[in-house]
């Protein structure tokens, strides 16, 4: 995968993309310098939304730190995002009127369990996206893949979280979990969004 048409056509065919070199390893290594800078700003993560919201580490056990769209260290990143919804948009008119994301760390040993990107009654989730920032020495042996459940009769797609990698999925189709890592895992997180309906 090349560019933003392969991505395009991937989610068109597949409902899912896999793209390597999405980042130079310059930028993963900058995004990695920024989470180092930032770690002590991060909270544990939560399940659920408003009223249902809590942590529960029997299912999931990273870090995040959300990052907003004029964030001057990841602006070029998020740069690149914003034109991938636009492509997305002209191309599929998916109505994304915005993208959000964050920085997730899962320390040793953490993992999410099984789950859907969409929110019971909510379907402003339309792609999601998760961008590796791990270092390019990631081995398959170190854990830490996305497991992607395709169909019932496939088996799941599991995918190395090396530096630099951009998976794409649709957010209501696939659910997917992140298996056990031996070594902390760093990644950008989120998704595109079509506007709140009234």
């Amino acid at each position: 995968m090349t560019g933003f048409n392969d991505a395009v056509q991937a989610l068109v065919d597949n409902g899912y993309a896999v793209w390597p070199g999405f980042l130079t390893p310059q930028q993963v290594a900058a995004l990695r310098a920024d989470i180092d800078a930032r770690r002590a700003t991060f909270h544990a993560a939560g399940i659920g939304r408003q009223q249902g919201y809590q942590r529960d580490d029997s299912i999931r056990g990273d870090d995040v730190l959300w990052l907003e769209r004029d964030d001057v260290l990841a602006v070029p990143v998020l740069d690149q995002l914003e034109a991938m919804r636009q492509a997305f948009n002209q191309s599929l008119f998916l109505g994304l009127a915005e993208f959000e994301a964050h920085f997730a760390v899962y320390p040793a040993g953490s993992f999410y369990k099984r789950h859907l990107d969409q929110h019971r009654n909510a379907d402003t989730r339309v792609v999601t996206f998760v961008l590796y920032l791990n270092d390019a020495d990631w081995a398959a042996e170190d854990g830490g893949q996305l497991r992607m459940f395709l169909h019932d009769d496939a088996p799941p797609l599991d995918v190395t979280p090396l530096g630099g990698t951009l998976v794409l999925f649709m957010s209501d189709r696939y659910e997917h979990e992140v298996l056990p890592a031996r070594r902390e895992r760093r990644s950008m997180t989120g998704w595109f969004r079509r506007a709140q309906r009234p």
